[in-house]
């Protein structure tokens, strides 16, 4: 079943989405940050409905969205001291914490860990959905895994429906990159597992300190035991293969853009900066301006829906011009770097 959102929220339609939610179904829905495709997180059996329309690995936990900060006793412990001040201060929006969870909390959702991944979302058909169902939501990114997230309706519908009970059309996501996912260690520091919306700078200016963790940039084992969705396995990519570039110096970034459109004779797609366009000499729809060169913002909301665009005309090659890893660019960075599986060139 498919539900327009786009204006308004259809109260008796909300009402058939919260029931099916209730009866172990699981629908998309769109929050600020992406699309998720949700199941009741307290039904192990409706969990294990999104890992398999998703096609997602088992040892990959799942964020678990609430309504309103009230709910948080329900099925996490007491937060310490730094939590609070986290939860108080970017809790509801695009900020996930990990807390330690209640038995109530099946371990599908989990990974079988002992912690579990909260979020509050600012979106209001999210938290109408949330609060009518009555239950928590697990819910990851709406898309098969491995593939771009969904920040619209029509850039995943095809590849979802038949897999899920409902889908939810409120248009475009405001964001457009997961939230950031935050744990505090033991000796009281947050350290980000996976950035956002929410930024390094922006948590340093609440607690005095932040540490991004080694995995954001870098390649993490797939044995590897990880605490928040997005941190291991092929992720955000398109069917072709996938070069970034990140040069300090324009003019080395356009050479190399260059070097790789003579290699495959053209058969490219470039996701690049507006200013750049003119000088590479390629077709309208080898080219997609993504935005402005330093408007990151809309870099981040434009994103996996270029990569999708760039798929659509089977390139050899889809070529990305990178971004500066300063605030919300840390979060594109970590993104592309695993869509083009660590292939970058810097300079």
């Amino acid at each position: 079943m498919y539900y327009n959102w786009k204006e308004a929220t259809n109260t008796e339609e909300l009402k058939v989405i919260c029931n099916l939610i209730r009866n172990g179904e699981i629908v998309i829905f769109p929050t600020e940050t992406v699309y998720g495709i949700g199941a009741n997180a307290l039904d192990a059996n409706a969990v294990g409905k999104i890992f398999i329309a998703k096609g997602r690995p088992s040892d990959n936990p799942l964020i678990v969205h609430l309504a309103d900060k009230g709910k948080l006793g329900e099925i996490v412990e007491e937060p310490n001291e730094v939590e609070q001040k986290l939860i108080d201060a970017f809790m509801p929006g695009p900020f996930t914490l990990i807390l330690k969870r209640k038995p109530i909390i099946p371990d599908i959702v989990t990974a079988g860990l002992d912690t579990v991944a909260i979020r509050i979302p600012n979106n209001v058909i999210a938290r109408g959905i949330i609060t009518y169902s009555g239950v928590p939501i697990a819910a990851p990114s709406a898309n098969v895994s491995g593939k771009p997230s969904g920040t619209n309706i029509e850039d995943i519908r095809k590849e979802l429906e038949g897999k899920v009970s409902a889908i939810v059309d409120g248009g475009e996501t405001e964001i457009g990159l997961e939230s950031t996912v935050v744990k505090v260690n033991e000796q009281g520091i947050p350290v980000i597992l996976r950035p956002g919306k929410v930024t390094p700078e922006d948590i340093e200016r609440l607690i005095g300190k932040v540490i991004i963790d080694n995995n954001v940039l870098q390649k993490v084992d797939e044995k590897e035991v990880v605490e928040s969705p997005g941190m291991k396995y092929k992720h955000y990519s398109p069917e072709a293969k996938c070069k970034l570039i990140c040069c300090q110096d324009d003019l080395d970034e356009i050479f190399y853009i260059k070097k790789y459109i003579k290699e495959y004779q053209g058969n490219v797609v470039v996701i690049g900066f507006e200013e750049h366009k003119e000088k590479l000499f390629l077709e309208d729809e080898r080219f997609i301006a993504i935005c402005n060169k330093g408007d990151l913002e809309k870099y981040a909301k434009n994103i996996y829906s270029a990569l999708r665009q760039a798929d659509k005309v089977n390139p050899k090659m889809i070529i990305i011009e990178g971004v500066k890893k300063q605030g919300i660019g840390y979060a594109i960075m970590n993104r592309l770097l695993r869509t083009c599986e660590y292939d970058i060139i810097e300079k």
